[in-house]
């Protein structure tokens, strides 16, 4: 048996056409176009690629791009002066600050200083604190990408033993939320999780998100079972040439592809959900800001 592979380049375009199609439609019949901001402290080179795809893909759908690049030693004040700008600009309806932050700025003092209603990574604590109550929220763009990945393969969730391998406050903990108020019996297992392997071989779902390569081996997982991996780990790859690398996740893929029913392919699974992700959060949040509905299949 050789699993299904879940395309999420495919996935995400899907996303962006429908996020396009309500953009589109906010304009037309409330006059409304959805703003992302994106602020970038520093010149680092992933970041830089990033934060370009991002503006680049908000315009594609029809939103409007706000960027903002800051030196790496702008000082904290100054940064979070910006962040009180943008939560009173009435055409901004999301923002978001690219982490990793320099090391002399508080991460959390900065996320928490974002109106939670504009906090379209969904790290704010009351969107946290507001996801593991079951209230509305932000939903942190790469679990709300994989949720939308099990949901369109497998239907409902309900009484599926999902195991959530890592615990980082990015996915993991998130990824377990979403996955209980789906009604998803939920496991989060870790570095210290006894008998790791039985553990996941126990999951109907099993989400790796370690960020460890090819931890997770095809005799690691149910037979049929849904695999999302969510790790991105650069590698050396000497076969095409010296200093060369390749991305691989935190599954093992050419076992794991022998076991699974569905598994997603590292790179072109998760990763092209997750700015597609934060363009649906951005359309969600300008739609909660004028009080008009949400758009469909596009939250959680």
């Amino acid at each position: 048996m050789t699993a299904i592979l879940i395309d999420g380049k495919i996935f995400a375009a899907d996303i962006r056409a429908r996020v396009a199609d309500h953009v589109a439609r906010l304009k037309q019949d409330h006059g409304l176009t959805p703003g992302l901001a994106v602020v970038l402290v520093g010149e680092d080179p992933a970041s830089q690629v990033y934060v370009r795809n991002k503006g680049k893909q908000t315009k594609e759908v029809g939103m409007t791009s706000f960027e903002h690049c800051l030196p790496a030693d702008t000082p904290e004040a100054e940064l979070l002066a910006l962040i009180d700008r943008l939560n009173a600009a009435p055409a901004v309806h999301g923002i978001l600050v690219q982490l990793p932050l320099p090391d002399h700025i508080d991460a959390d003092k900065v996320i928490n200083a974002i109106d939670p209603a504009k906090d379209v990574d969904g790290f704010h604590i009351l969107n946290v604190g507001r996801l593991a109550t079951g209230q509305k929220a932000m939903v942190p763009c790469t679990p709300l990408g994989c949720l939308m990945m099990l949901r369109d393969r497998l239907g409902s969730l309900s009484g599926k033993r999902a195991v959530v391998v890592g615990r980082s406050n990015i996915v993991g903990k998130p990824m377990a939320q979403l996955l209980l108020r789906d009604s998803a019996t939920v496991t989060v297992a870790h570095s210290r999780t006894q008998d790791l392997p039985a553990v996941c071989r126990g999951a109907d779902i099993l989400v790796a998100a370690v960020g460890r390569p090819a931890m997770i081996p095809g005799g690691w997982i149910k037979p049929g079972a849904t695999v999302i991996d969510v790790g991105i780990n650069r590698v050396p790859a000497p076969e095409k040439g010296e200093g060369k690398t390749r991305l691989v996740g935190d599954v093992d893929f050419e076992t794991a592809v022998e076991v699974a029913g569905a598994i997603t392919p590292v790179p072109g699974g998760v990763g092209p959900m997750t700015i597609a992700c934060l363009l649906a959060n951005t359309v969600t949040a300008c739609c909660r800001d004028s009080g008009l509905p949400e758009p469909e299949g596009l939250t959680a």
